[in-house]
């Protein structure tokens, strides 16, 4: 009995498929964009990249097309372009929820994880291929009162009404600005493409107060690539100021 599914996310990557598959097969590739950095990320790698999954090859309409299926049947699917060879879509699909109108406008931590996942991927490769990243983070921050908001203290309150490649550019309330390109925006993120200290990706996830009472709650992760040590200290501080909280590396 087939399963009907649905697509999380699809995204081109501007990257042959050979190398978009090694980036999900090699633990050591994975690492470069998946998730963030914690003392646990490698097992966590083994565990989802390596135990839990089985690979498939198809090439019975011409195209080159590879995916990943896990246990609970999640399937990341990988195909080469026809009309650019040296692009490659990536596209995540789920089983469908049962009823699905119970679902409708509700967190869905899976999803969520898989968008921002595959837009990490991408943006490794896009932006930064053949670099090892570091990551600053700071997860589960309350939104704030309305007339306090998070994302506001960090001069991000508008980036949720920008449209996709529209241009942030913000001052916050300490004076220092921000500037970048929003790659990718859903109902409860928001991918963008910083271009400060370095070229890196924020993606801020935003769980609606229903799911995190009382204001929800917003999790922030920024993956960089190539600082030196001094450069990332810098980063480090900023990001701590963004937040009013000490990120994690």
């Amino acid at each position: 009995m087939s399963l009907e599914r649905r697509e999380v996310v699809s995204v081109d990557v501007r990257t042959p498929i050979s190398t978009v598959w090694d980036h999900l097969r090699d633990p050591h590739l994975v690492r470069r964009w998946f998730g963030w950095d914690h003392d646990g990320l490698d097992a966590e790698i083994r565990e989802i990249f390596v135990d839990d999954v089985h690979d498939e090859h198809d090439h019975s309409d011409g195209r080159s097309t590879r995916s990943l299926v896990w246990r609970n049947h999640d399937r990341l699917t990988v195909t080469a372009r026809d009309d650019e060879p040296t692009t490659t879509r990536v596209v995540v699909t789920r089983p469908s929820h049962e009823g699905l109108s119970r679902f409708d406008g509700i967190f869905d931590e899976m999803d969520e994880g898989w968008i921002q996942f595959v837009h990490q991927l991408a943006f490794a490769l896009d932006v930064h291929p053949g670099e090892d990243r570091v990551t600053l983070t700071s997860h589960g921050m309350d939104a704030g009162e309305r007339r306090d908001p998070l994302l506001f203290r960090a001069g991000l309150h508008g980036v949720r009404g920008l449209p996709v490649h529209g241009h942030v550019d913000a001052t916050r309330p300490d004076g220092s600005r921000v500037g970048g390109t929003v790659v990718y925006k859903t109902e409860h993120q928001v991918g963008i493409h910083l271009h400060g200290i370095a070229q890196s990706l924020l993606v801020l996830v935003m769980r609606p107060a229903v799911e995190r009472p009382p204001h929800g709650t917003v999790d922030a992760t920024l993956s960089t690539y190539g600082l030196d040590a001094a450069v990332l200290d810098e980063a480090r501080r900023r990001w701590a100021g963004w937040w009013g909280t000490t990120a994690r590396v």
